[in-house]
């Protein structure tokens, strides 16, 4: 761990100068300066002191912040099957999130399975292809370049009614795929 930056961080988060935070410690700028740029490196109860005066203690400085993951790749997407084609999940451990992408690809005449009446809602964009939303009482098609947006309350299912196949960006909220 890197501690002559993290403790710069810390300092110029509370907008202290090197003298200002010397000078509170006790120490000299020239020794935060050496701290800082990880020349030297203090003492236990030194350590303890400079936190102390920047707003922490030891525990919360050495504590490892998990950074949230933002962007994601194609080794962390997995496949499933989806009626006769399948489902690209985008992002793992969406059920944990208010929305859930997956990228659905059907072959030509295929489906997905049938979506049941959930409280929320869908959207989709087709990347590649045609595609139709099929609900009980209707059919609306969706060409490439063209998107979608459907209330959950009722069945519905994602027919491929071309003779290629079909990719589309398909999201809900909440996650419930």
């Amino acid at each position: 761990m890197e501690i002559g930056g993290r403790l710069k961080a810390l300092r110029l988060t509370i907008g202290l100068t090197q003298e200002e935070l010397a000078s509170r410690a006790e120490l000299t700028k020239g020794y935060i300066s050496q701290l800082e740029n990880n020349i030297c490196s203090p003492s236990i109860a030194t350590l303890s002191d400079i936190l102390s005066i920047l707003g922490t203690d030891l525990a919360k400085f050495f504590s490892v912040i998990e950074r949230e993951k933002v962007v994601f790749n194609k080794t962390d997407f997995f496949e499933s099957e989806n009626g006769d084609g399948f489902n690209t999940w985008l992002i793992p451990n969406s059920q944990k999130n208010e929305m859930e992408p997956i990228m659905l690809t059907l072959p030509a005449n295929g489906s997905s399975k049938t979506r049941y009446p959930f409280e929320g809602e869908e959207f989709g964009y087709v990347i590649e292809g045609k595609i139709a939303i099929v609900t009980l009482q209707n059919t609306f098609t969706a060409k490439h370049g063209e998107a979608f947006y459907i209330k959950g309350n009722q069945e519905h299912k994602i027919v491929n009614p071309g003779l290629s196949k079909a990719r589309l960006l398909w999201i809900t909220t909440p996650s419930n795929f």
